[in-house]
C-alpha cells in the first residue's frame, strides 16, 4: 500500500539530557475495482492506493479528536479517462484540480441513480498497532449503462450521494495507474472495494 496520509504526535521533556519520544500515525486507502461483462465474465481489475485530500484530512482528524460533526454515510463515485486525470491534495466537489493539470470529470454512464453507497462494516483492529476499515461485505456496484464503448479512469469516495453533484466532503481519489483507463460498455459491471487503515509508525 502506498500510504498517502500522515499525522505525527510529538512529546519531549528533559530533566537533565533533553530526550525525547516520537509517535506517529501513518493511513492509507486503496481502491479495489473488478469489471465483469453481462454474461458474468470478469474483464479486467484494478487496484489502486488513494490520494486523500486535504478536506478529507480536515475532516478525519476533526471528526476523530475535534468538534467536527460525523459523516455518517459515505458513496464511491467513479471519474472518466483523461490523459490529465491526476487527484490533486487541493481538490474538493466544487473544483476538481485546481491546482491541478486539468482536474478529473466524474463519469456518470451507469444505470443507478446515485453515486453508490460505501457501507463500512466493523473496524478490524486485530492486529496491534493497526486498525482497518473496509466495504468488502457490501460493494458499491455500478451497472454501465453506455451503448457505445467508454472508459473510466479511477474513482473517489464523497459524502454526497448526488451523481454529478458539487457538494459533500471529497475524502480521497485514486487514478487508475499502468496500463491506464479502462474500457467499459452497455451491461458491464463494477464492483468497487475501499480499504482504509490506520497503523501507528
Amino acid at each position: 500500500m502506498d500510504n498517502k496520509a500522515k499525522g505525527t504526535d510529538k512529546v519531549s521533556c528533559g530533566v537533565e539530557k533533553n530526550l525525547g519520544s516520537r509517535e506517529g500515525a501513518v493511513g492509507g486507502g486503496v481502491f479495489t475495482m473488478t469489471c465483469y461483462d453481462k454474461d458474468g465474465n470478469l474483464k479486467w481489475t484494478a487496484e489502486e492506493s488513494n490520494l486523500v485530500v486535504d478536506v478529507g484530512l480536515a475532516a478525519m482528524v476533526g471528526i476523530g479528536l475535534g468538534a467536527t460533526t460525523k459523516v455518517t454515510n459515505w458513496y464511491i463515485g467513479l471519474y472518466g479517462a483523461s490523459a490529465t486525470n491526476s487527484p490533486n491534495a487541493t481538490d474538493t466537489m466544487a473544483s476538481h484540480g485546481a491546482e491541478g493539470a486539468g482536474g478529473w470529470t466524474e463519469y456518470q454512464s451507469y444505470d443507478e441513480a446515485t453515486r453508490q453507497a460505501c457501507t463500512f462494516g466493523a473496524v478490524d483492529s486485530s492486529t496491534s498497532g493497526t486498525a482497518t476499515i473496509s466495504n468488502s461485505a457490501s460493494q458499491a456496484t455500478f451497472t454501465i449503462s453506455s451503448v457505445s464503448a467508454s472508459t473510466v479512469g479511477g474513482a473517489f469516495l464523497v459524502s454526497d450521494s448526488t451523481k454529478g453533484g458539487s457538494t459533500g466532503t471529497l475524502f480521497s481519489a485514486a487514478d487508475f495507474q499502468s496500463p491506464g483507463d479502462r474500457s467499459v460498455i452497455d451491461g458491464d459491471t463494477i464492483n468497487v472495494t475501499y480499504t482504509f487503515s490506520l497503523s501507528a509508525s
